[in-house]
């Protein structure tokens, strides 16, 4: 009963405080102009969000530092090396996509920082998050609980760890593209890796990043307040790059990996069809989609934005239940 407590305080917390951030920060960014620039492919659809607010990830991004700071600095929760990895991936990430959406609207188009750029930094980010977590006792293997596998990957286990920090926070990133879509399938998906942060008893500071989860996932309830259709503002890269980077993270530290290609799913398969997209284009000249992230796709076909959010939404939650059996449980 007291853990089901905490979670819900915690939920609470980031909740009530993003509601208070984002009923200042929207009117703020709005004065300062800091307004999504459309891309000129999108459809017609689209042109209304024309000059709505971006880095709007802000609005869960404070309260839960704010929340964090509060409770570490009261001993509420303890600052292990596990926690602290993963609150640096969660700034390091938020940081990137805060440069990325300032240069677009500085420059008053869709160009940020170039795929090198970007990339460089996040990979940057990634060793030091490899350096420290190998270095704090941690080890370089790759297991399967629910199997009994357990295989060591060596300094191939550095590689895998970049490519799940990088893949991530860009898969994200690539499926914020509808009002709400996004935040939606994050409070999912964070809500299943909070219950399998606090089963994994064996795992140092576990309990801490559960909390942490928890805050996050009430932010992020504050944040579809004003993100929900029609949005009120978007989270901008500020927003997706932090929330897939840091989950990713989260499952690296817990050593749920597969389960995290389980709740992943969706953000995966609308990576994964860009790349098809642009594989076709490379090599046949041909579009395989209508376009590309498949969301537009469907709304190409015809369906209504509230629809394929609603449809994304209904997948990625059975999806989240299905790792938590496969986590927790089994």
């Amino acid at each position: 009963m007291l853990v089901l407590t905490k979670a819900v305080l915690a939920m609470m917390i980031g909740f009530v405080i993003s509601i208070v951030v984002g009923l200042v920060a929207i009117p703020i960014l709005k004065k300062i102009n800091i307004k999504q620039v459309e891309s000129t492919f999108l459809s017609k659809k689209h042109s209304n969000k024309q000059g709505t607010p971006t880095m709007g990830g802000i609005i869960f991004i404070i309260p839960t530092l704010i929340t964090m700071l509060a409770l570490i600095i009261t001993n509420k929760i303890e600052m292990s090396t596990n926690l602290m990895l993963v609150l640096f991936i969660f700034i390091s990430y938020a940081l990137i996509g805060f440069i990325d959406d300032f240069l677009i609207i500085k420059r008053k188009n869709n160009i940020g920082l170039t795929e090198i750029q970007k990339l460089f930094l996040q990979i940057l980010i990634a060793l030091i998050f490899f350096y420290v977590y190998i270095h704090s006792g941690a080890n370089a293997v790759f297991e399967i609980h629910t199997l009994g596998i357990k295989v060591n990957m060596g300094w191939f286990y550095g590689i895998f760890i970049l490519f799940m920090l990088v893949a991530s926070s860009n898969a994200v990133n690539i499926t914020d593209g509808l009002d709400g879509l996004a935040g939606g399938l994050s409070v999912m998906a964070y809500l299943a890796f909070a219950l399998i942060s606090w089963g994994s008893f064996a795992i140092n500071g576990t309990e801490d990043i559960a909390i942490f989860i928890f805050v996050l996932v009430g932010s992020l309830l504050g944040f579809l307040v004003f993100n929900s259709y029609p949005a009120k503002v978007f989270m901008g890269d500020t927003g997706s790059l932090a929330l897939g980077a840091t989950l990713a993270s989260i499952a690296i530290i817990t050593k749920h990996e597969i389960t995290f290609i389980v709740v992943m799913a969706v953000f995966i398969f609308e990576t994964v069809v860009c790349l098809i997209q642009i594989a076709s284009m490379i090599f046949f000249h041909k579009k395989v989609f209508l376009m590309t992230p498949y969301h537009h796709h469907l709304e190409k076909l015809g369906w209504k934005e509230t629809d394929i959010v609603r449809f994304f939404w209904v997948i990625g939650a059975v999806l989240s239940m299905g790792a938590i059996i496969f986590g927790v449980w089994l």
